[in-house]
């Protein structure tokens, strides 16, 4: 056999290697992002219109990630936003959309406080996907039944959903990291609804829905707590702080009276 044909075969051989090599890379980049992401993931192709480009932005999103400095809340601090979050669900009976925006507002403040940028929703929506890709759906419906909300569309029942929704970011942003042991108080007994455990340890939050709010105001999420006024040293609430919080109760329209 020639030299020339020996020098094909070497380099298709070759060829062919590279192209195992690269689709092995490429699979594993996938499978990485995947399990990053999450659902993020498919919608990310959905939105580019196809994987490489979705693949580029999620990477995109991990560079820029690596830039911030985020740091997590101290136990203290922690209690302090929970407690917050429950006066925030005592004022879904009387003043339902205002109690929502309070909620986004608060979810924006503790943002804000782990060190996550929050110039706009959509710019949220990227630097938190990396580290919370698996809800950011709730983030995205919340969002979207607010605006509707703005514009006086939103039932009492889309309203009760929006809460939830804010929720299970909000128990994300205050998770006890791995390693840090509970600090918190425990939990009420007989909290049948666990109406704030952390995240993945609570029901189903369709379920939590479709109940009376003024069970929701019972404990704060994952101690137990009554909702009583503010500890000393106590962050503001979203919206005496400035940060995208209601400016006064909303009116109540007739569709909104809390379910008996």
């Amino acid at each position: 056999m020639s030299t020339a044909i020996w020098v094909v075969i070497a380099v298709v051989v070759v060829a062919a290697l590279v192209a195992v090599v690269f689709v092995a890379r490429s699979r594993a980049q996938t499978q990485r992002l995947k399990r990053r992401f999450g659902p993020e993931y498919d919608r990310a192709v959905r939105s580019a219109g196809g994987r490489a480009a979705a693949e580029r932005e999620l990477r995109s999103r991990e560079q820029r990630h690596e830039e911030l400095q985020l740091k997590e809340l101290d136990p203290a601090r922690r209690e302090q936003y929970r407690e917050q979050w429950v006066r925030v669900q005592e004022r879904f009976v009387d003043t339902p959309e205002a109690a929502v925006e309070q909620a986004n507002g608060l979810v924006t403040v503790v943002m804000g406080e782990r060190g996550y940028p929050t110039h706009g929703f959509e710019e949220n929506v990227a630097h938190l996907s990396v580290e919370h890709g698996r809800t950011m759906d709730h983030y995205r419906r919340a969002h979207a039944i607010s605006g509707r909300a703005a514009n006086g569309e939103a039932s009492t029942e889309d309203l009760r959903q929006a809460m939830q929704h804010y929720r299970e970011l909000f128990e994300e942003l205050l998770a006890v990291p791995a390693g840090e042991g509970h600090t918190g108080t425990a939990p009420a007994a007989g909290a049948g609804h666990d109406t704030g455990a952390q995240h993945g340890a609570h029901h189903d939050t369709r379920h939590d829905t479709r109940h009376d709010p003024r069970q929701d105001t019972g404990a704060a999420p994952g101690t137990g707590r009554t909702g009583t006024g503010p500890a000393t040293g106590q962050a503001p609430v979203a919206g005496e702080a400035g940060h995208a919080a209601a400016a006064g109760p909303a009116g109540r329209r007739d569709d909104q009276a809390p379910r008996s």
